[in-house]
């Protein structure tokens, strides 16, 4: 079952167009410069293979929630997923949805110039212009709708992921209504926004959840949002 996520509506574009591509648990909202639905959609599948393998063989992979070594040989995803979670010091499944957003991203890159891939809140971005990435905290947030932040052009690409105790289906410790995080590499992003939500049961904790996020090599930038409050740190420029 898709969870229902209302804030694509808010998507604007001049230059991009979107599509939606759903495979199983995979909901992926994706803007290009051309609908490549059935590329999208080869890449998710061909990366949920490699996954699903994987878990079939090593079900320890699916459920730590502490940092594993991939077994020798293991698929490319796989050892993405396996480097941020050791570098965040948590599970590898924290990173998986950042992961295919980013293996989604680099395959369309091959037929498209521009592109972003959202996948429930983690988003990679390949473009050579500025773009605009709206944060939902909730719907009750005095936040959501209110602030965006501007990610600046990336050759290769960038990531942008959202943890949250209180809005998300995803396994939180935490109770943060956003916890954000600007890295080069997606799937850490993702990871570490686990690591940074965890840390946050209330708005007193944003400073010990940015203080986490800001200690991991190859972090760019960290929002955390709780009830009304909010702090930042590094690359994060409000508009």
């Amino acid at each position: 079952m898709f969870k229902e996520r209302s804030y694509r509506g808010w998507v604007q574009s001049d230059d991009l167009v979107s599509f939606e591509v759903k495979e199983r648990e995979t909901d992926l909202f994706i803007l290009a410069g051309r609908v490549l639905e059935k590329q999208a959609r080869e890449s998710i599948l061909s990366n949920r293979a490699d996954i699903e393998l994987y878990i079939k063989k090593h079900p320890d992979f699916y459920d730590a929630l502490d940092p594993i070594l991939p077994a020798d040989k293991a698929p490319d995803i796989i050892n993405f997923m396996c480097d941020a979670s050791w570098k965040a010091g948590v599970g590898p499944m924290a990173s998986v949805a950042g992961a295919v957003a980013e293996f989604v991203g680099r395959d369309l890159s091959a037929f498209s110039n521009e592109i972003v891939v959202e996948n429930g809140g983690d988003i990679f971005i390949r473009s050579a212009k500025k773009r605009i990435v709206g944060i939902y905290a909730g719907d009750n947030s005095p936040f959501t709708g209110k602030i965006a932040i501007e990610v600046g052009p990336s050759e290769n690409g960038i990531g942008v992921c959202t943890s949250s105790g209180t809005v998300s289906h995803s396994l939180s410790f935490g109770r943060a209504d956003a916890a954000l995080i600007i890295s080069d590499n997606t799937a850490l992003a993702d990871a570490v926004a686990t690591l940074a939500g965890n840390a946050v049961k209330s708005a007193a904790d944003i400073e010990e959840g940015i203080s986490l996020a800001k200690s991991v090599s190859g972090i760019r930038g960290v929002l955390i949002i709780a009830g009304d409050k909010m702090g930042s740190w590094g690359e994060i420029k409000l508009v």
